[in-house]
């Protein structure tokens, strides 16, 4: 195959070997390579010529999307709530639903000073977001993994965000702890019977002990959620939960029979139920 004209048509050459996405999907993935190798925009891509310089790193980059490696651990950066994030293999990259759920706590918590926890916090794209958009409020986060807080306090320094992170195990003891306003969690939440629904990109690259839970046991990390939230919780404060969609009425009856109020299903962009907001009192 001859060398490319210009990046138009090197755009048109290689999105057509993505064949696991959409035609839409792959164009935007490769463009993704271009901006981030290049610096083009959309409408310089007509006129502008590849170089030899340029070429060999990002086939290079190329050669791993065709296996299903996600653009971002390639580029090692996600976007997330308008500034982008760290990510490596030992992270969850973030998602559109989860800034669905930040925004919905900034929405909801206008008042200053607010004391926030977020359980099970991969990159930090949560509590260092709300670190930075809340009104002056202390922000502290867990996780069990010791390689995903060196990258979330990495984002943390990044991003200019002051935010305490500690070394937790969600299922195991809660420590004594001053009580907090807000409770935010994303846990794993996918039933491992549900692996052959998802896309290979997510099954063969993000950190299973993210994403998975028993199948016989689907609600194991929301129980232990309820629990902290009985023992760090202000009395009025607010828990919020990023969800499996098919799990919502089972979390509703598990919350409420731990002693919480007010416990609302809300649906993502998507029409899919996808948070749960409650009071604890």
């Amino acid at each position: 195959m001859h060398p490319p004209h210009t990046y138009a048509e090197w755009l048109a050459s290689l999105s057509a070997q993505l064949t696991t996405y959409s035609q839409v999907e792959a164009e935007n993935l490769v463009f993704w390579l271009f901006e981030h190798h290049v610096g083009l925009r959309r409408s310089e891509l007509p006129l502008a010529i590849p170089s030899e310089t340029n070429r060999e790193p990002l086939l290079a980059d190329f050669e791993r999307l065709l296996t299903g490696e996600p653009i971002q651990y390639i580029l090692g950066e996600a976007p997330f709530y308008g500034r982008n994030f760290l990510v490596t293999r030992d992270t969850l990259i973030p998602r559109n639903e989860t800034e669905e759920l930040v925004h919905r706590i900034l929405k909801e918590n206008p008042k200053p000073g607010l004391r926030v926890l977020d359980l099970g916090t991969g990159t930090g794209c949560i509590p260092i977001s709300l670190a930075l958009e809340l009104k002056d409020p202390q922000v502290f986060a867990l996780d069990v993994s010791l390689q995903a807080l060196e990258v979330a306090r990495k984002n943390a320094l990044n991003l200019g965000a002051n935010v305490q992170f500690m070394e937790g195990d969600l299922l195991g003891e809660i420590p004594n702890l001053d009580l907090f306003d807000v409770l935010v969690s994303n846990p794993p939440y996918v039933p491992l019977k549900d692996q052959g629904e998802m896309h290979v990109n997510v099954l063969n690259f993000e950190p299973h002990l993210a994403l998975f839970v028993p199948d016989e046991d689907p609600l194991l990390f929301y129980r232990a959620i309820g629990g902290w939230g009985q023992q760090v919780l202000k009395k009025g404060g607010k828990l919020y939960l990023e969800i499996y969609e098919n799990h919502s009425e089972e979390l509703v009856q598990l919350l409420q029979s731990l002693g919480y109020t007010q416990v609302k299903v809300h649906q993502d962009l998507n029409c899919k139920n996808r948070m749960i907001t409650c009071n604890w009192s």
